[in-house]
């Protein structure tokens, strides 16, 4: 028997699971900022626009990874130039994802959700792809723990919005049981050939 996931009920369990983990983790949380402070300098956080529910922006926070070196026309060095080697031990650890505990605070996040994207990608999705914003964006998701950045595009967005159609608490239970397995591995955190991943540019299916 599936255990319905009503709004109040999950934004209560987003509430509490991040008010828990900022209590629990903030020794954590310091440490990794101040590894990123005395080894990339500041700012300590990375600050993006990303597209959350129904596709509205916010402001998403993450440990930063990279440096902020530029070419001599200053632009951004390649991910792989800037990736730092504190960075990727926080990257494959996904300890560069604790500050989103804000964002769910906020409500602009939940704990278990599809991973929130640029707002540029938004045009690029078909019309089941965006179902994906139906629901608040997440720290992990179904995607996560099914190959993380491993995963190509049009996968990625198909679990996506298969978790938009079959979200429920216990599914919600099982993907935060599975993100600890998968953290624990360290594995999947970059896509074949990229030091992240590559750039959303449309599916090649108009149906994914």
């Amino acid at each position: 028997m599936a255990l319905t996931q009503g709004p109040r009920v999950k934004r209560t369990i987003d509430i509490t699971a991040a008010l828990l983990g900022i209590v629990l983790l903030s020794p954590l949380m310091l440490v990794v900022g101040l590894v990123v402070l005395f080894t990339m300098g500041k700012p300590v956080l990375f600050v993006q626009e990303r597209a959350g529910w129904h596709g509205r922006t916010f402001r998403l926070y993450k440990f930063r990874t990279m440096t902020i070196d530029r070419d001599a026309s200053g632009e951004l060095l390649p991910d792989a130039d800037r990736l730092t080697r504190a960075g990727a031990v926080i990257r494959r650890t996904s300890l560069d994802e604790l500050p989103q505990l804000i964002n769910v605070l906020r409500g602009e996040m939940s704990i278990v959700g599809p991973r929130p994207l640029l707002p540029e990608y938004l045009p690029l999705y078909t019309e089941r792809q965006a179902r994906r914003h139906d629901v608040r964006p997440g720290i992990t998701g179904l995607s996560q723990v099914a190959g993380r950045n491993a995963l190509s595009w049009e996968d990625r967005l198909s679990l996506d919005v298969e978790y938009v159609e079959r979200r429920s608490l216990w599914l919600d239970a099982s993907i935060v049981l599975q993100t600890v397995a998968v953290v624990s591995q360290q594995s999947d955190v970059a896509h074949p050939g990229s030091a992240t991943m590559p750039k959303f540019s449309g599916s090649k299916n108009g149906d994914s």
